[in-house]
């Protein structure tokens, strides 16, 4: 679950553009009425948007919520309290979910302490993280083979996301993302740029643009 946003100033910024004020505090319902609006408005380039709100957003983590402790509840879902539940064999926070339902049916203590929960939380969040970084590593290493005879071709190109490691641009067809390693200066997350394909590596699976408009 997102419990903050980790950059509500710019997702504040990218409703502006399309001329709606968002609150300067974070306010999920506030975004939920913005996006269904921008749904409606654009359909066409509602998606973008709504990639862009994601990056903004952050990422997600498994918490521990015992009975009576206030909640801050799912961010993104715009919900006060919030738990979901899958197939066990797909993932191993389904199990511990499902497992706890269980005893709780049946009238039994949990199967877990409270610090075993919170541990097992930890685990699941940074097990899901390595495992996505590596389904990442094998896509982008897909996508540059895709665009290696695409070198010196031009783009539209949505920007993803800006660190203090680079700044990574998604091109629209095909939807592949790759660094922007020249003309990144002053850009930031949703904007829409013209961008050239440089250079390409399979083994390590980069992809890397300059800007051109």
């Amino acid at each position: 679950m997102v419990r903050k946003p980790k950059r509500w100033d710019r997702i504040t910024e990218l409703a502006a553009e399309q001329n709606f004020l968002l609150p300067e505090k974070p306010d999920a319902q506030a975004l939920t009425q913005f996006l269904s609006a921008a749904r409606i408005a654009d359909p066409v380039r509602f998606p973008d948007l709504s990639l862009s709100i994601i990056k903004l957003l952050g990422s997600g983590e498994y918490v521990l919520q015992l009975p009576g402790e206030d909640t801050a509840g799912h961010f993104g879902l715009a919900v006060k309290e919030y738990a979901h539940s899958t197939a066990p064999n797909r993932r191993y926070p389904d199990l511990i979910t499902q497992r706890l339902l269980k005893a709780a049916f049946a009238g039994k203590p949990s199967p877990y302490e409270k610090d075993e929960l919170e541990a097992l939380a930890n685990h699941c969040t940074e097990a899901e993280d390595a495992a996505k970084k590596v389904e990442r590593q094998v896509k982008k290493s897909a996508a540059a083979m895709l665009l290696e005879p695409m070198i010196g071709e031009r783009f539209d190109a949505l920007v993803t996301g800006v660190t203090e490691h680079g700044t990574w641009v998604r091109i629209l067809s095909p939807p592949v993302e790759g660094k922007l390693e020249r003309g990144y200066e002053g850009v930031d997350v949703g904007q829409m740029l013209r961008v050239q394909l440089i250079g390409t590596d399979v083994e390590r699976g980069f992809i890397d643009f300059k800007r051109v408009g």
